[in-house]
């Protein structure tokens, strides 16, 4: 499976500006628990994302299960190189982009984000106005991020009809066992999430 839906929102948003709980139910997730390579499937690493949309931003909901945790100690903020730590991350990018632009959104398990705009390797900070929650479940060893992206950081000109193209992402843990999962396999030799090429289809639905 490539494709990805993101959902209309139908219902308001809670006084965070985020989904409500029965919102993100009602999209359908795709799930992935395998390397970089589509290898090594890990089930207790599993990912789950749900996507969600409105004329003003596009919902991101990770559920990641998790064996331990590795974060920085600080918290709740913007953090450049965000990815030496746990994340979990979206790369996306709108049709009137060329292959190698394209925006990428990280945020780890003790709330820090980051947003980058990505053009043929070059990166620069987005400053965007992100809205996020995180919460940790260690009893069942789950941890849950929610982002409110802005549309206005993606695109100048959104289309519900059009297709956009995107890739998730997963790292947990310390070398040497740290481990990169992809929804979409990149199939580098080394770990490396930066493959448009293999990107996957994300479309907007109405209910």
């Amino acid at each position: 499976m490539n494709q990805i839906v993101a959902l209309e929102l139908d219902t308001t948003l809670d006084k965070e500006g985020l989904p409500i709980p029965s919102a993100w139910e009602k999209a359908q997730p795709v799930v992935y628990c395998s390397d970089w390579r589509g290898q090594n499937p890990d089930p207790n690493l599993e990912t789950r994302a749900r996507m969600l949309w409105s004329r003003e931003h596009l919902f991101v909901q990770f559920l990641c299960r998790f064996r331990d945790l590795y974060v920085y100690e600080e918290c709740n903020c913007r953090r450049d190189e965000l990815w030496d730590r746990d994340v979990a991350e979206i790369f996306i990018r709108p049709p009137e982009d060329k292959t190698r632009h394209y925006r990428e959104f990280e945020i780890s398990p003790n709330g820090s984000w980051l947003d980058l705009d990505i053009d043929h390797g070059e990166k620069r900070i987005l400053f965007c106005d992100l809205r996020s929650r995180v919460a940790v479940q260690s009893d069942i060893r789950i941890w849950k991020a929610e982002m409110a992206i802005p549309l206005t950081c993606l695109t100048s000109a959104f289309d519900p009809h059009d297709v956009w193209r995107l890739n998730l992402f997963r790292i947990e843990g310390r070398e040497p066992n740290r481990f990169y999962s992809s929804w979409q396999p990149t199939n580098t030799p080394k770990p490396n999430f930066h493959v448009p090429e293999v990107f996957g289809d994300l479309r907007f639905q109405s209910p």
